[in-house]
């Protein structure tokens, strides 16, 4: 009986690390921080107007359409010489929703449409979700600005760490 409960002590141990392994359960953050990634142009360029946006919070799509928009882009000219446009495309596409494997990727890509191409992160399905509690007033606070300031209350966002423990809403 003794080897029986042993070994049964046994499968459970192995079961539950395999599925913390496969869930990421022993990764920094675990689900609450997106894989880091790096690209030297992308972020020089597009950090030097607004937040880094990880990659993992649009899917291809929409990156495609906004690097082809770049003369119109919110407003402004972000132009970029050919090469260098290429460049931040192939990264954004190569690390975008639809082809991280994290938890947090797949969910916003899930809840948007295929038919959708959305170019505003705080427009898709997954975000209104996430924020449904927070009245539209606390994003127009001097010291928010607008939804798209994710730094303002997620202070690790450029990281892609957006861990709900993590949140501090400046008044």
């Amino acid at each position: 009986m003794k080897k029986w409960m042993q070994f049964l002590v046994l499968i459970t141990s192995i079961t539950s690390t395999s599925a913390l392994l496969a869930s990421g359960g022993f990764s920094e953050g675990g689900d609450k921080k997106m894989p880091t990634v790096a690209n030297a142009k992308w972020k020089a360029e597009c950090s030097g107007c607004h937040m880094l946006y990880h990659p993992g919070l649009l899917p291809e799509r929409s990156w495609s359409k906004m690097m082809l928009g770049l003369d119109k882009h919110f407003g402004e000219n972000a132009s970029l010489d050919a090469a260098t446009r290429d460049e931040i495309s192939r990264f954004l596409a190569l690390n975008s929703a639809d082809k991280q494997d994290n938890r947090r990727s797949s969910r916003i890509n899930q809840s948007i449409p295929t038919s959708a191409i959305p170019l505003r992160i705080s427009e898709t399905p997954y975000f209104i979700s996430k924020h449904d509690e927070v009245p539209a007033t606390t994003f127009k606070r001097k010291s928010i600005g607008s939804a798209a300031n994710c730094v303002a209350c997620h202070q690790a966002a450029e990281k892609g760490d957006f861990s709900e423990s993590q949140i501090r809403i400046p008044r």
